[in-house]
C-alpha cells in the first residue's frame, strides 16, 4: 500500500515558476498542527510561506484541496485500513461534510453485490428459517432488495458493495 502524502510547495514560488516543494507523508503526523509546522519548516526561506498542495496519493479526494486538508483527513489516517476503505466509499459516493464517526456509525455491511448483501442478511436474521426448505427457493431476494434498498445508501466500489443504513 502506498503512503498517503501530499506534494507541498507554496504559491509564491508556483507564481514565479517553480513547483520546488517535496511529498511529505502524512503518516508521520497525527494532528494538522504538526503537520502544518512541518510543511512550513520546509519552506522556512520565505517569509510567511502560503502553502499550496499541489498532488496527493493515497487518500480520499474529499479530503485534498490545492489550499487545505479536510480536518477529517487526521482522523481518516489514524483508522484501521478497513475502516478507512469504508469511510473512502462514503466521501466517494455520498460526498458532504459528514463525521468519521456518523460515517462508521451508518456502516451495515458490504458485499460482492447488493443481492449477496440482501441474500446474507437474510441468512443472517433468519428471516426464512421457519420457511420449509422446499419454499425457500420461491422467496424473491431481488424484490425484497428493491423494497429494502429504500433504507439504505449503498456504494459501488470495486470489489463490490459498501452498504450504510440511512439515518
Amino acid at each position: 500500500m502506498i503512503t498517503p502524502q501530499v506534494y507541498v510547495g507554496t504559491y509564491a514560488k508556483y507564481a514565479s515558476g517553480s513547483i520546488a516543494g517535496a511529498w511529505v507523508s502524512l503518516n508521520e503526523y497525527d494532528t494538522a498542527e504538526t503537520f502544518d509546522a512541518a510543511a512550513r519548516e520546509l519552506h522556512k526561506r520565505e517569509h510567511d510561506p502560503e502553502l499550496m498542495f499541489q498532488d496527493y496519493e493515497s487518500f480520499p479526494n474529499a479530503f485534498y484541496g490545492e489550499s487545505y486538508l479536510d480536518e477529517r483527513l487526521w482522523e481518516w489516517l489514524a483508522l484501521d485500513n478497513g475502516e478507512r476503505e469504508i469511510v473512502e466509499a462514503w466521501v466517494d459516493n455520498v460526498g458532504g461534510t459528514d463525521s468519521i464517526k456518523y460515517i462508521l456509525e451508518c456502516y451495515a455491511g458490504s458485499a460482492d453485490s447488493w443481492t449477496q448483501y440482501i441474500e446474507d442478511y437474510i441468512d443472517s436474521i433468519g428471516m426464512l428459517d421457519s420457511v420449509p426448505d422446499h419454499l425457500q427457493r420461491y422467496f424473491d431476494h431481488e424484490a425484497y432488495g428493491r423494497d429494502l434498498r429504500h433504507d439504505y445508501t449503498v456504494a459501488e466500489t470495486p470489489d463490490g458493495v459498501v452498504v450504510f443504513m440511512n439515518q
